[in-house]
């Protein structure tokens, strides 16, 4: 298996991907981000699961997940399994949307949608060339996603989450350090425990437990993009410990938080150096 490839630039604070070039022993736990995700199959086919959406994937494919949206995409068969996937942040994506910072959800979780993948991959190619520089860049990201939001119309809002779900989600996000109990849940959210615990599963695909070790991992990776030493990152985020975060960041990321520092480090280096 390929380790992955991350890129990041500081000049487009709001873009980051990542791109596997064979995945077959990849094995993902179901996880979510905080931000908008689209990714491009280049290789390969898996099973993908968005919700309750369970989809299988070809190459030529591209995925979108929503922030929130609990998901996993593990591979089929021998054949490479790669992909390449960009993670916007959901502020910036609104304010292309014209929403005044409400970002508005994408109800397709997969699509073939013609020109949809032939642009991403462009995208990816311009965002990954050293030569490039940033306005080039912001230019080919402002281009992709008006033509994304052009052709994959946001969902209902008739569909989006309830207030009280999401202030439980916010609230787990707001408390990752601590040990918020599910008693701390119903009395932020006025909600009893039987319902919070199954109403915020069929929202968010995953048990609170779950989405709060995600909180954690989520505020791990934005530590570690600013060069915070791992342990104090773990520590900060309310792991017991660096090995707990090990253990849960490969299930989560599919890399280990020192390959996922370390990669970003190289390519700033690489940018600087061109």
């Amino acid at each position: 298996m390929s380790n992955p490839t991350f890129w990041r630039d500081d000049a487009l604070p709001f873009l980051e991907a990542r791109a596997i070039a064979d995945g077959r022993d990849i094995c993902y736990a179901k996880h979510s981000h905080e931000t908008f995700s689209i990714g491009a199959v280049t290789g390969g086919e898996s099973i993908y699961v968005n919700g309750r959406a369970r989809e299988r994937v070809l190459a030529g494919a591209v995925v979108l997940m929503n922030p929130g949206d609990a998901h996993a995409c593990n591979p089929l068969g021998e054949q490479p399994w790669s992909y390449r996937m960009f993670h916007v942040d959901s502020r910036w994506l609104a304010d292309m949307q014209g929403e005044r910072g409400e970002f508005q959800p994408y109800q397709a979780v997969a699509s073939y949608a013609p020109g949809l993948f032939r642009r991403l991959e462009a995208l990816y190619a311009s965002c990954a060339d050293p030569a490039a520089d940033a306005l080039e860049k912001h230019g080919a990201a402002l281009d992709f996603f008006t033509f994304m939001h052009d052709v994959l119309q946001p969902a209902p809002a008739a569909k989006l989450a309830g207030r009280q779900l999401q202030r439980a989600a916010d609230y787990l996000r707001e408390h990752r350090a601590g040990t918020p109990t599910l008693d701390d849940l119903c009395a932020a959210t006025g909600l009893s425990p039987s319902y919070l615990i199954r109403a915020f599963k069929a929202r968010y695909g995953m048990t609170p437990h779950a989405w709060l070790v995600d909180c954690r991992i989520q505020y791990c990776r934005e530590q570690l993009r600013r060069g915070v030493p791992i342990a104090d990152a773990a520590l900060a985020a309310g792991f017991a410990d660096q090995a707990h975060l090990q253990r849960a960041f490969k299930r989560h990321v599919a890399a280990t938080p020192g390959q996922y520092r370390n990669n970003l480090a190289n390519h700033r280096r690489q940018v600087s150096g061109s």
